[in-house]
């Protein structure tokens, strides 16, 4: 019980990632504000809502927290950090994990679609953790965990305006953690060292299963993020893998969704570039 009665907000948590880090969270002790769109299930290849969740955050023994959230909405997402302090008394930590994917090259992205991730990514992880600083500082403990990559300008084209989007949740993540390093308050940014299956991956053909691992992977490598005392781990942007490696782990075949095979790491040239947007 790494996170006995911890207390953690997670965006997007609904389905994939964001529900598998619910979980994992719970089983750790934690008790979870579940934040995501998805009231009411009515989208077949979105199956999953914050209510589902809940329940399989209660049914583990903790307390869970339903908040429906469309982040893009800056007085919403002030309105639910304060709503889940008021419910649980304070909040340890932040996972920036709501998402909006597109692909495609600068002269074939709308401003309309760059617009959409640069609110759904940088927007909205900037809002929350503003949100949410005061508090933690106030009470001298706190965690942000943003999903993104370390930045890196050789890997945007193709991709330029959602590299832009996740680049800028790793550069907040730098900013807060040397920022607020003295009130025991820390962050870090938490990429996949291979692809990871969830919706995304699924609905928009980014591969297949033997070049996936399970949503297990970040899971585990955001509850040991958040099992330290924040100033014991300055904060940085993380692979899951070289994090779990860091923690003594050195099998992944657990992870795997195919039995036996081993997914390679980025880069690699079996995803196809795709001109989609999921949430």
């Amino acid at each position: 019980m790494r996170l006995k009665d911890r207390v953690v907000f997670i965006t997007g948590a609904s389905r994939g990632i964001g529900r598998s880090v619910a979980l994992a969270c719970a089983k750790e002790g934690a008790h979870v504000a579940i934040a995501a769109k998805t009231e009411v299930a009515d989208n077949p290849r979105l199956p999953g809502t914050i209510h589902d969740v809940a329940k399989e955050v209660e049914a583990l023994g903790r307390q869970a927290l339903p908040v429906k959230l469309d982040v893009r909405d800056a007085d919403a997402c002030d309105e639910a950090i304060k709503r889940t302090i008021d419910h649980f008394g304070k909040i340890d930590a932040l996972v920036n994990n709501a998402g909006a994917l597109f692909w495609a090259d600068v002269a074939d992205t709308p401003i309309k679609r760059f617009d959409l991730i640069m609110g759904i990514n940088v927007r909205a992880s900037y809002v929350l953790a503003h949100a949410v600083l005061p508090h933690m500082i106030e009470r001298k403990y706190g965690h942000i965990v943003m999903m993104s990559p370390a930045v890196d300008a050789d890997a945007v084209a193709g991709h330029g305006a959602y590299s832009v989007s996740k680049f800028g949740m790793t550069m907040i993540a730098q900013a807060i953690a040397e920022e607020c390093e003295e009130h025991n308050v820390t962050a870090h940014s938490l990429w996949p060292a291979t692809a990871v299956e969830s919706y995304a991956t699924m609905n928009f053909g980014l591969g297949g299963p033997e070049i996936w691992r399970k949503a297990d992977i970040i899971a585990d490598s955001t509850v040991a993020l958040l099992a330290k005392e924040p100033r014991e781990r300055k904060g940085r942007a993380w692979l899951d893998e070289d994090l779990l490696r860091a923690e003594g782990v050195t099998d992944f075949s657990k992870y795997q969704c195919v039995p036996g095979q081993e997914p390679p790491h980025f880069p690699f040239k079996s995803i196809p570039r795709v001109t989609h947007t999921v949430r």
